[in-house]
């Protein structure tokens, strides 16, 4: 009934991509929205949070969120710019600094799966229409 609909494949992607990747962070007690925003400030920390959100593609209320989790569970902390008091720096905490590696390799165990699954090649196809496809309609 739906083959042919991107709303329906793409969402239907996306709750199982959601469930392989809420597997895998479960044991860091992460979503896998705050542990991929996670990643993101391990590997730049200091980023500003207009930043983070538009390197994640979401809307800043969005991102408050999800580092209001990340900070209650004491894995990032924000930190006042000296030139402008309104814009906030992220960074992640020494907790945080201590799960880098092990969260990484968690979702690298999924995309390596993914990728077995589907190809390599088909794989990469994929992630770069689909992220090209975002792109074209923004």
């Amino acid at each position: 009934m739906f083959d042919h609909c991107l709303y329906f494949n793409t969402s239907a992607l996306a709750r199982q991509l959601e469930r392989e990747w809420a597997a895998a962070f479960q044991p860091f007690g992460l979503t896998p929205p705050q542990a991929f925003m996670l990643r993101a400030i391990l590997e730049q920390p200091g980023m500003l949070q207009r930043e983070l959100a538009q390197t994640l593609a979401i809307a800043r209320p969005t991102a408050t969120r999800a580092l209001d989790g990340l900070a209650a569970k004491q894995l990032i902390e924000r930190r006042c710019l000296q030139r402008d008091g309104r814009e906030l720096e992220i960074h992640p905490t020494a907790q945080a600094l201590a799960i880098k590696r092990a969260l990484n390799e968690a979702s690298g165990r999924v995309t390596a799966r993914l990728k077995k699954v589907l190809g390599a090649n088909e794989f990469a196809a994929v992630v770069d229409k689909v992220r090209d496809t975002r792109s074209a309609i923004e």
